[in-house]
């Protein structure tokens, strides 16, 4: 009796592990989708990884070295991102933190980015998103941008 009460909990926290993963695969593949519609310049793609009305920052430095939240507008991004070619815009990103509670997630995303496959620049992206009866879809981004890859404290 004793063993079955053991291989019953391990067996249960195993399904518990699988389903987070699965749960952290889809979150990783809304994001990822994200970047493909980008690489592609596929505003069908891009759109279907956010919710109707997300809200996109970038935490950005002006001329005086002092930092501000520039905000940035989701129909100018979609309508940047339709504007270029397939291959243009290639964003890496590394999955670094991802904490889900239920129907919301967050995620931490150290990322590189190249234009034309040349590097322009690097950061880290920080996602919230919701699960939807659709899915799941990202409703706020921001995101930090910088020359050097070094980590900032």
């Amino acid at each position: 009796m004793k063993r079955f009460a053991i291989l019953f909990t391990i067996t249960l926290a195993l399904a518990g592990v699988a389903q987070a993963q699965t749960t952290e695969d889809s979150v990783k593949a809304t994001i990822n989708r994200l970047f493909e519609g980008m690489k592609n310049a596929d505003t069908v793609i891009l759109k279907s990884a956010f919710t109707d009305d997300p809200i996109l920052h970038t935490v950005a430095t002006n001329k005086k070295k002092k930092i501000y939240v520039r905000v940035e507008k989701y129909p100018d991004f979609v309508k940047i991102t339709g504007q270029g070619k397939a291959g243009e815009a290639d964003e890496r990103v590394q999955f670094e933190t991802i904490r889900i509670d239920g129907p919301l997630a967050m995620v931490w995303a150290p990322y590189e980015f190249y234009y034309k496959g040349k590097f322009h620049h690097c950061g880290v992206n920080s996602f919230q998103l919701v699960k939807l009866e659709d899915g799941w879809k990202i409703n706020y981004l921001i995101d930090t941008r910088r020359k050097s890859c070094e980590p900032k404290q």
